[in-house]
């Protein structure tokens, strides 16, 4: 039939939302206009697929299933049917039961009966997979909506992402229709101590005066030593005062050894170590390279230094969405963004002198990156050394059409 149908994760577009807008999922951080919300996915389901809303269904968790009064104005809306799991409170958080199940059957049942010819899911968990491949099976095409994150991290599962027909955002600009964040009551700054207070705290502890320092463990008195007989000079022989170790320890303490070190003299201060260097091998044998102290690339930026949320957030949209996974073309894509968000011609001079080898803190946070698309080796956890060659060519190549653009 061709008619479409919205099954919303109201946990999911809610909790999003609120990330979004007050930074923080709680959905008591935002005011909602339940009717704009309604009205908004209904009009963009229908101009999505191009067909006429046939039902909104609405899933939320509420404690033992009881409708709260948002439940009960939902429900009384044209078009709209609420389905309640249950709401519960485990370790201080609450948690939705059943929401995950309902919708799963509700999907298995609507595609069965061909009651739709599509329908959109706004969720994220990939629970609700296998619903979405039977639903396929069955000749309905999927829509997947996903909410514009805030943080940069990616609230959606991948493997929904990649099973669904097709796939659109709500950004900030639609949630602001129909939401906003709720203003808190009394905010204000973080209390400071005072002058005097944080004058105490800040102080150090002073040192136990001898009389309160805890008494050292008896020791069993030593034996008495036989005076050895005379040497013929006058004098007797003696041994040297040394402090005895622990008894029953075969090693003596570091306060034994330092107590033996007051009755030798004191070396002289050794000289500061010598800076220390870092030996890359090459085909034209080995090289002398500055060790971290004395690192070249202190003034270039990773590629988190310059990325802001929202561009985090939107290059976790394309690497699932667009970027194949090619060793090769992760290395471009890495280098490609690092050089937009970097800017400064000088920082590409900079790095371009370290052709060929990506300097240590960029090429972490690369193959880091480059892991996301399954290059690892199962066996170690490490990338396959071919394929790390071909991301870091991939790099190169990229830095260098860019340099020659410039």
């Amino acid at each position: 039939m061709d008619r479409c149908v919205v099954l919303v994760d109201a946990g999911y577009l809610l909790g999003a939302a609120a990330s979004l807008l007050a930074g923080e999922p709680s959905r008591s951080r935002i005011i909602v206009d339940h009717t704009a919300v309604v009205a908004g996915l209904r009009e963009r389901a229908e101009r999505e697929t191009g067909q006429p809303l046939l039902r909104i269904y609405w899933f939320d968790g509420a404690p033992d299933r009881v409708p709260q009064p948002e439940h009960r104005r939902l429900r009384v809306m044209p078009r709209v049917t609420v389905r309640l799991g249950a709401l519960t409170r485990t370790d201080g958080r609450w948690a939705q039961k059943g929401v995950d199940a309902a919708m799963h059957a509700e999907l298995s049942e609507l595609a069965r009966n061909r009651a739709c010819s599509d329908i959109v899911l706004v969720t994220g968990d990939g629970d609700l997979l296998p619903g979405m491949m039977s639903a396929k099976e069955h000749g309905v095409a999927v829509h997947l909506w996903a909410v514009q994150a805030a943080d940069g991290d990616y609230n959606q599962s991948e493997d929904l992402v990649a099973e669904a027909d097709e796939r659109r955002v709500l950004d900030r600009a639609w949630i602001t229709a129909a939401i906003s964040a709720r203003e808190l009551p009394g905010a204000c700054a973080p209390h400071e101590p005072k002058p005097e207070i944080a004058a105490i705290l800040s102080a150090p502890l002073p040192e136990p005066a001898a009389a309160d320092r805890p008494a050292a463990p008896d020791r069993p008195a030593a034996p008495d030593r036989q005076a050895e007989p005379d040497r013929g000079d006058g004098t007797e022989q003696r041994e040297p005062a040394e402090p005895e170790p622990h008894p029953g320890k075969g090693v003596p303490t570091p306060k034994d050894l330092a107590d033996l070190g007051r009755n030798h003299a004191v070396p002289p201060p050794s000289p500061p170590p010598a800076p220390s260097t870092l030996r890359w091998s090459s085909d034209k044998g080995w090289s002398d390279r500055p060790g971290a102290d004395q690192d070249d690339v202190s003034g270039l930026p990773t590629l988190a230094q310059v990325t802001t949320a929202e561009q985090r957030w939107a290059d976790r949209e394309a690497d699932i969405t667009a970027v194949s996974g090619d060793p090769f073309e992760v290395g471009q894509v890495f280098a490609r963004r690092w050089i937009a968000r970097v800017g400064d011609s000088g920082l590409r001079q900079q790095l371009s002198a370290h052709y060929p080898r990506v300097p240590h803190r960029i090429d972490g946070e690369l193959l880091r990156y480059a892991a996301r698309f399954g290059l690892l080796a199962h066996k170690d956890d490490q990338i396959d050394e071919d394929d790390r060659y071909a991301i870091r060519a991939g790099f190169w190549r990229e830095f260098s059409s860019a340099l020659s653009a410039d």
